[in-house]
């Protein structure tokens, strides 16, 4: 084999295996945005009852840290998910604002290693969680 056709395929190689977009592979383009797909209903319910449960263990550990941790997590959770208030009730948001606020209330008890307020405000929640679905299953009867 020729020198001239050992470089021409070296040459070739290289340009196969270059880095830069349009020589050797697809450029991806510019508009294209990854977005993770948004969370079912069910699936956030699920998230907020593994948080609820996860808080109730908590208060029965006196575990401060993880009342915090877990209250904030449900906080975050329903802002996070306040677009699934756009063609809910007003009763569904009046259950959602009361559960944020008691949510928020365990933070602000838990920060005081105020076990007795903790435990008011997550009765508080368990209440706005219980007068949304009994809202929602008398809805469905209808």
């Amino acid at each position: 084999m020729s020198t001239t056709r050992i470089l021409a395929f070296v040459a070739a190689g290289l340009l196969a295996l270059s880095p830069f977009p349009g020589i050797a592979q697809n450029p991806k383009k510019k508009d294209t945005v990854d977005t993770p797909p948004l969370p079912s209903e069910a699936q956030v319910m699920q998230a907020k009852l593994r948080h609820a449960q996860a808080l109730m263990a908590a208060l029965a550990k006196e575990d401060y840290a993880k009342l915090e941790e877990h209250a904030r997590s449900l906080v975050s959770l329903t802002k996070a998910t306040e677009f699934l208030l756009a063609y809910k009730t007003e009763e569904y948001q009046f259950q959602t604002r009361a559960f944020q606020k008691s949510a928020e209330t365990i933070v602000e008890k838990a920060r005081g290693k105020n076990l007795d307020g903790a435990t008011l405000a997550f009765l508080d929640m368990n209440i706005s969680c219980v007068g949304c679905h009994n809202h929602f299953r008398n809805r469905m009867k209808d």
